[in-house]
């Protein structure tokens, strides 16, 4: 099943874990959004290594990822030079490896909607140079 949007490391955390801030926002948006959503393995990265000392929050990603709301969308060696480009256009940012990802898998995969906590760094980004990101939650919901 292709992905309806795409999912950042922020918001995994807030999903998985109830006393994150941002869980409520979270949970409420992903419950409006179809699934799956795509993520990529930098993302997966970052997660695991957040959640590193916490074997039960492991755990718990592991059983996330295994139920199917979440794809894995390839980047393969072709893609290292769009990501360089767009970590250059953002270094003022500065743009991470993982957004560099997602904002590729964007504009390769035709995606608009995210699932993220990191609403500046995702309302500065553009998907193919014009297009803005649809933002989930939305920033209001929470502040």
């Amino acid at each position: 099943m292709a992905p309806h949007g795409l999912i950042d490391t922020g918001a995994i955390l807030a999903l998985l874990k109830r006393n994150d801030p941002w869980h409520e926002p979270c949970a409420q948006a992903f419950a409006r959004i179809a699934v799956p959503l795509a993520t990529s393995a930098a993302v997966l990265a970052e997660l695991f290594h957040l959640l590193r000392h916490h074997r039960r929050d492991v755990a718990t990603a592991w059983g996330f990822l295994r139920s199917g709301v979440i794809t894995i969308a390839p980047i393969v060696d072709t893609d290292m030079s769009e990501l360089e480009t767009l970590m250059a256009r953002y270094r003022d940012r500065p743009m991470d490896f993982a957004h560099a990802t997602l904002v590729h898998l964007a504009h390769r995969e035709s995606l608009t909607t995210i699932l993220t906590i990191d609403h500046d760094d995702f309302e500065t980004y553009r998907i193919g140079r014009r297009q803005r990101f649809r933002i989930l939650p939305e920033r209001r919901l929470f502040h």
